[in-house]
């Protein structure tokens, strides 16, 4: 069952999230980007995360915007705080991304605005990225 974009709890302002979620990966420290196992490519794109457990599936939807994506990872932002360390359904909703759904695990959320929420997530294992995301201009390793 696809849920319906009136079912969705929403961000305010997609733009200011995406433009903010861009300016958190700027200002990462250089020891933080060496850090990290795979290259980060900057991705503008909405999401939906529904919980991972089907006795859940239905308790709520989420629609958000993608920040980045690696293929370890991504991150994004939402109008709600996410669970640290639950599993979640994250739908990518541009056809371009190569992905439809992905089990993933929350290991961050922090608070951005009232309505604003930066969320961190591992994939529980590498995905291939289509090579139309890979021509996007990738930054920190």
């Amino acid at each position: 069952m696809t849920p319906t974009p009136e079912e969705y709890i929403l961000l305010t302002d997609e733009e200011a999230s995406f433009d903010t979620l861009v300016d958190i990966e700027k200002h990462s420290s250089e020891e933080s980007r060496q850090q990290r196992e795979h290259e980060r490519i900057a991705v503008k794109a909405k999401v939906i995360l529904q919980p991972g457990n089907s006795s859940e599936f239905l308790s709520f939807k989420v629609q958000g915007v993608l920040g980045n994506i690696s293929a370890g990872g991504c991150q994004a932002m939402f109008p709600v705080p996410i669970q640290v360390g639950d599993v979640y359904r994250l739908h990518f909703a541009e056809k371009t991304l190569g992905l439809s759904m992905l089990f993933v695990r929350c290991v961050r959320c922090r608070v951005m605005s009232e309505d604003a929420y930066e969320a961190g997530f591992s994939f529980f294992g590498p995905i291939t990225l289509s090579p139309r995301v890979l021509e996007k201009q990738e930054y920190g390793k």
